[in-house]
């Protein structure tokens, strides 16, 4: 699917000045719901072109940020698609047929496995790992969890995810000189997957300490 998408992106890069904050919008929510797009055909190319001015906005450093806000915005907008949907007819109609948005039963139910062990914070690191990072709002959808709560974790996973993409094809942009945008895909696709493992390692540092101060606070309420 990569190099099919890639080859297109020519085209799509002579719209960007104009229309490239769009489609970043568009194919981050295409990406965040169930149709499965690589979102790294999105964003690390926005980051290159942001590098090179001709994504608009004036400099590269506006037009990057704006890219970075646009794609979580649009990771938000997909991931509420999944969530209000799986909060509105629920488990059993998804099992039957979750066919109809791409979603296997298989997939679906290991989504949920995640979600049942690991709790809420799951919709923050797994908005950064390939393969669970769309289906995790599905369960959190499923089990109602709080809009805010979700809305908040989604939005800091996402935004992490978003802006290595965006960061590696910043950099990419400012060190290459000549360069296909199937290269470009591949050689920041790497990028990000050899950083991956810290930054999620770092996230369930966040989440461990998030749930230890709780801890705290809830037992100092309790003495008090």
């Amino acid at each position: 699917m990569l190099e099919t998408i890639a080859s297109h992106l020519d085209a799509v890069a002579a719209l960007a000045p104009t229309w490239g904050l769009v489609f970043v919008f568009v194919f981050m929510a295409v990406e965040s719901s169930f149709v499965p797009f690589p979102s790294e055909v999105v964003m690390i190319p926005a980051g290159f072109l942001a590098a090179r001015g001709e994504l608009g906005l004036g400099g590269p450093v506006p037009a990057v940020l704006a890219a970075l806000v646009v794609g979580v915005a649009g990771s938000l907008a997909g991931a509420y698609v999944n969530y209000f949907l799986a909060l509105w007819v629920g488990k059993p109609f998804l099992e039957r047929h979750g066919k109809w948005f791409f979603l296997k039963p298989a997939a679906l139910e290991r989504a949920c496995e995640v979600f049942n062990r690991y709790g809420a914070a799951t919709t923050f690191v797994c908005r950064m790992i390939p393969a669970i990072r769309q289906l995790i709002s599905i369960p959190a959808g499923i089990s109602r969890m709080p809009l805010g709560s979700f809305t908040l974790f989604t939005a800091l996973g996402a935004g992490i995810w978003t802006a290595i993409l965006a960061a590696t094809g910043f950099a990419i942009g400012r060190s290459t000189a000549d360069i296909t945008y199937l290269e470009l895909c591949v050689k920041g696709k790497e990028m990000a997957a050899a950083n991956l493992p810290f930054v999620v390692a770092g996230a369930l540092v966040l989440v461990a300490a998030h749930f230890a101060v709780s801890r705290l606070v809830l037992k100092g309420g309790r003495a008090r």
